[in-house]
């Protein structure tokens, strides 16, 4: 079996194995948000932080969302990086954006965070700051889901079917998740570009 083949049969695979009613209960949370006048804040590191900032534009975009990701303002990240350190730059952020009971996290990760094995403290710090708050929490993570399926309000965790494979399957599957939460019609109140062109409503 060729590479290629194996990597879509593994895609396929995550696919059949992932559970609906886990993205149904994230796009209710989100739909909560909305209601409630909240923000919602995307946090993601590497990978992730890339994936963050584009889901920014669909959720503000296509459901009407009011959304953030701290990755997008390189300047500040990195001045609080240099000055306080990296485990804590997200929760100082998000502490500066005033997290409160009516927001929510959007916690893009491949391992959810571990304290234990200082793997994304930043992230853990984050929610941990959200919890303290009254802030909900929604993750798409890979593995076991870490730190954030103990704690997240909904979670969606993309399963592991090649351990050697798990960061381009968990990376690849936060866009195919958030982008069917979106197109979700609880959620979504615009129409996207090419659709409408198609339906003649451009």
């Amino acid at each position: 079996m060729s590479y290629s083949r194996q990597h879509l049969a593994e895609t396929a695979e995550i696919v059949a194995r992932l559970n609906p009613d886990d993205s149904e209960k994230c796009v209710r949370e989100l739909v909560a948000v909305r209601a409630r006048g909240g923000r919602l804040f995307i946090l993601g590191v590497g990978g992730s932080a890339a994936n963050a900032s584009h889901a920014v534009n669909d959720f503000r975009k296509i459901a009407g969302l009011e959304v953030y990701a701290p990755t997008d303002n390189v300047s500040e990240l990195t001045a609080r990086t240099n000055d306080e350190g990296w485990a804590s730059v997200f929760a100082e952020w998000l502490r500066g954006s005033r997290l409160s009971a009516k927001d929510a996290l959007l916690v893009f990760s491949v391992g959810g965070g571990n304290l234990e094995k200082n793997v994304s403290p930043n992230l853990v710090a984050a929610m941990q700051l959200a919890k303290q708050v009254g802030a909900r929490i929604v993750g798409i993570v890979g593995k076991d889901g870490g730190y954030t399926a103990q704690v997240a309000d909904a979670c969606v965790i993309v399963p592991t079917v090649n351990p050697a494979n798990v960061t381009p399957h968990s990376e690849a599957f936060q866009a195919v998740i958030w982008h069917l939460w979106v197109s979700h019609p609880d959620l979504k109140v615009n129409q996207t570009k090419w659709e409408s062109v198609a339906t003649g409503k451009a």
